[in-house]
């Protein structure tokens, strides 16, 4: 456990259901595995670090918004260029689909092989090859 490493990110999401079915199959097909369950939430860890999905009651908002202040995306190490592809072709059957698709997978300049996926509830992750 080194300073300044990522302990946790815990996201809010608007259905925990839903946020399972996405999340979920991307972190385990990451390496990730189940780590904590409870009715309004789950999370998963690799390593030392965690990411939580909880619905809080606290939550202002039905939807993430990526592009006001605050989060983006949250962009991860996906392997080869073949397993970016591969997630890809999975990704819409767990609801998540594939932006700015006219300039995939060079949608971060030509030196960089990534995937950019959107899911139901707005939030975007970058797969990089």
């Amino acid at each position: 456990m080194g300073a300044g490493m990522v302990h946790h990110i815990e996201v809010w999401v608007p259905d925990l259901k839903r946020a399972v079915r996405s999340w979920g199959w991307l972190l385990e097909s990451l390496g990730y595995a189940v780590f904590q369950d409870w009715p309004d939430g789950r999370s998963w860890r690799l390593g030392e670090t965690y990411l939580v999905l909880e619905r809080s009651p606290a939550m202002t908002a039905d939807r993430h918004e990526r592009l006001r202040p605050g989060l983006n995306h949250l962009a991860f190490h996906a392997g080869s260029r073949e397993r970016v592809d591969e997630l890809v072709v999975e990704a819409v059957a767990h609801g998540w689909v594939v932006m700015f698709p006219e300039r995939h997978p060079y949608a971060g300049g030509e030196q960089h092989y990534a995937a950019y996926l959107e899911n139901e509830d707005g939030f975007e992750v970058e797969l990089v090859g």
